[in-house]
């Protein structure tokens, strides 16, 4: 993970095929700096090219090209963009040796404190199925449930000590439990059951 400045350089793209092969550029892509978002129980990819000597400013997310700016006359300055329903600013700063540092703004806070607050606000498990991947990822302030990025509908039952909600996925059963500790520190204590087999969280891990 890369944290705000953080500056790379001939970087191959991450995983499947470079976009600009398959155009009609036969350079490589200028990825300057790259950041991992955790949103709405997703990760998104973003990638900034930045040609330094033509100026040019192009934007990926997800490997789509959001927005291309060729031949700026001004090498710094900002972009904005919109990341879900969060406004994003990426600013582009003058080093010493003709250098660039690259930075990330999510809904007006800092890469460093939107991961942060994002780690501490979402609860997130990893089950690996046969060949199915899944990512639940549970949003504490809000309660919602994403599978894989999707928002499940199924609204919890109140059980003794707290509630059970229960969902299906490819035949599968998963239960995620939310029960009192009875310790203000820990507060709500949230367990997944897949098959009635425990699932161990990522530890806040949002990659």
């Amino acid at each position: 993970m890369l944290n705000n400045g953080d500056i790379l350089s001939n970087i191959p793209p991450l995983g499947g095929k470079d976009p600009a092969s398959s155009s009609n550029h036969h350079h490589n892509r200028e990825v300057v700096a790259r950041w991992r978002v955790p949103m709405y129980g997703k990760v998104y990819e973003i990638e900034f090219e930045h040609g330094t000597a033509s100026g040019k400013r192009v934007l990926w997310i997800d490997k789509q090209e959001v927005f291309r700016r060729d031949w700026m006359f001004k090498l710094v300055g900002e972009d904005m963009f919109k990341l879900e329903d969060k406004r994003c600013i990426i600013r582009v700063d003058p080093m010493p040796g003709f250098r660039y540092s690259y930075s990330l703004y999510v809904d007006g806070k800092s890469y460093e404190q939107f991961t942060e607050s994002q780690a501490k606000a979402l609860k997130t498990w990893e089950a690996k199925l046969g060949d199915n991947f899944y990512r639940i990822v549970l949003e504490k302030n809000t309660l919602n449930i994403y599978v894989n990025g999707k928002l499940i509908e199924e609204s919890g039952e109140f059980v003794d000590g707290g509630t059970d909600t229960t969902f299906l996925e490819d035949g599968n059963t998963f239960v995620l439990s939310a029960r009192t500790s009875g310790n203000k520190r820990e507060g709500i204590v949230h367990q997944l059951t897949v098959n009635g087999v425990e699932v161990h969280d990522s530890g806040g891990t949002l990659l």
